[in-house]
């Protein structure tokens, strides 16, 4: 008879392939704590990252956020250069990653937008390499497709245990939704996340799971959540931003899709946020229940659950304290990743289920295209986010901006850059009146047999500048420093240089 061993080498063509590992040796490498980093530095260092890589991280704690200043310090000061750099979003405290540019560490960007000095400096063209502005399904499209090849991703949240299971609503620091983080637990090569604390294995509820993390490192702070809500996501007291508010409120009831099971979103900006306030007493007037919100949550939203006027949050990013709270204590309350909530090319994206969607903008132009990028100066300032994303895909896309900012046009004849192309817009609610997409006589005819007095986006224009003039072009010099890609990974359109 032969041996278990001549079997093995005769099967494997004499070769023997099986060897036993000393009780000791095997012990010593599945330790319980083998994830666990002495130091950030360590982290770095045993992530296999070297210079020419990409790094990523998310925005779940927006203006609050400590971890990309953090580690992308410690990454120069360990002397790596020519690193693709792609967070989800980058605001205006990440101002260091300029010196970054300076010297040599970061070379190119991917991000849904940029804010503040970051943005100053890339708009006078510091980077030789125009920066990738996506939307948030459309980075997870670009991440599946290859094209963004995450190498080390470095996650900040607020608790996890020794083995990488981690939620953004358990521990002091609460974000919320990490669901733009489980876009890159799932897909980056090395996965490192930095914790302030730990929790009993295995902690749950589970956003990103220990066999999706290769190591943790602990450190004495990841973010700042009470400025989660702050700039964009505020909850507005603006006179003007609650008239417009109440104007698109009034748009939804008579749009037809105001019913009992009907599906919304607000995103960005203080008049879109408000809208909700508004919906609230006309929902329990006529006896109407949401089937879901979707998108970043608020507090505002989160009422409306609690009341039982919205049966079910789907939330990518909380935008406040209440938000991250309420996940962990409203089994409704439902967490999903970007890649459920807005990527075209996913089996199912939530963006698809919308009735209404309701969005700002910095310029709208005649066609309806809108810009939420770039500034009337051509610097960048905003964020792609999901604006396209929700745009295309609901039953009814409503812009609420103020016609003028200032002395400056919001409705005019050629936005800047466009984001999110006037096919895809339905609705236009400013604080002089509302016009409707011609491709929509649907709404038209909706619209007008409830009262609501109606003007063609031509005469805002008109009106518009008639308060302000009309704006002189910008000069631009032939520098790219942006290119904005669409949903799909197609070029919509380019951001150049300001001529000086």
């Amino acid at each position: 008879m032969t041996t278990r061993e001549q079997r093995v080498e005769k099967f494997n063509g004499g070769k023997a392939v099986y060897q036993a590992v000393p009780k000791a040796e095997s012990l010593a490498r599945t330790a319980k704590d083998r994830k666990i980093c002495d130091s950030l530095e360590d982290a770095i260092r045993r992530s296999g990252l070297k210079d020419g890589m990409t790094v990523s991280f998310h925005h779940a704690f927006r203006g609050g956020d400590f971890v990309v200043n953090m580690v992308m310090d410690k990454i120069a000061e360990m002397g790596f250069k020519n690193l693709t750099l792609a967070s989800s979003s980058l605001i205006d405290s990440h101002f260091p990653i300029v010196e970054h540019i300076k010297n040599g560490v970061v070379t190119k960007i991917y991000s849904s937008g940029l804010r503040g000095k970051l943005a100053d400096e890339i708009s006078k063209g510091i980077l030789a390499e125009p920066v990738n502005i996506h939307s948030h399904g459309g980075r997870v499209h670009l991440v599946k497709s290859g094209e963004l090849k995450i190498d080390v991703a470095f996650l900040g949240v607020p608790c996890c245990d020794k083995f990488g299971n981690a939620n953004g609503f358990t521990g002091k620091s609460k974000c919320g939704s990490l669901g733009y983080a489980r876009v890159d637990a799932e897909f980056a090569d090395k996965v490192v996340l930095l914790t302030e604390e730990f929790g009993e294995y295995p902690l749950h509820p589970i956003s990103i799971a220990q066999d999706q993390v290769d190591l943790i490192v602990q450190v004495d702070a990841v973010g700042d959540p009470k400025k989660i809500g702050g700039g964009a996501t505020r909850m507005t007291t603006n006179p003007r931003e609650l008239l417009i508010a109440r104007k698109c409120a009034e748009v939804i009831f008579g749009s037809g899709y105001f019913k009992d099971g009907f599906s919304f979103q607000t995103g960005s900006g203080g008049a879109a946020l408000a809208v909700s306030r508004f919906m609230e007493e006309k929902m329990r007037r006529e006896n109407i229940t949401a089937s879901f919100a979707l998108g970043g949550i608020t507090s505002s939203m989160v009422a409306l659950h609690e009341a039982g006027l919205i049966k079910k949050l789907i939330d990518v990013q909380s935008f406040d304290k209440d938000a991250a709270e309420s996940l962990a204590r409203n089994p409704n309350h439902i967490e999903v990743s970007a890649n459920q909530y807005a990527n075209y090319s996913s089996k199912g994206a939530s963006v698809e289920r919308l009735d209404v969607v309701i969005l700002s903008a910095l310029e709208i132009d005649t066609k309806f295209n809108v810009n939420v990028l770039t500034g009337s100066d051509g610097v960048i300032r905003g964020a792609s986010g999901g604006h396209c994303d929700t745009a295309s895909s609901a039953q009814v896309a409503i812009i609420v901006a103020p016609l003028v900012r200032g002395r400056i046009p919001t409705v005019v004849e050629n936005v800047i850059t466009c984001v999110t192309p006037g096919e895809n817009i339905d609705v236009l609610v400013t604080d002089h009146g509302v016009a409707v997409n011609p491709k929509r006589p649907d709404l038209i005819e909706k619209l007008t047999a409830a009262g609501i007095q109606l003007f063609t986006i031509e005469q805002l224009c008109e009106r518009a500048y008639s308060i302000t003039g009309k704006p002189k072009d910008i000069e631009f010099t032939d520098k790219p420093v942006a290119i904005v890609r669409y949903r799909d990974g197609s070029v919509i359109d380019t951001v150049y240089q300001v001529k000086a």
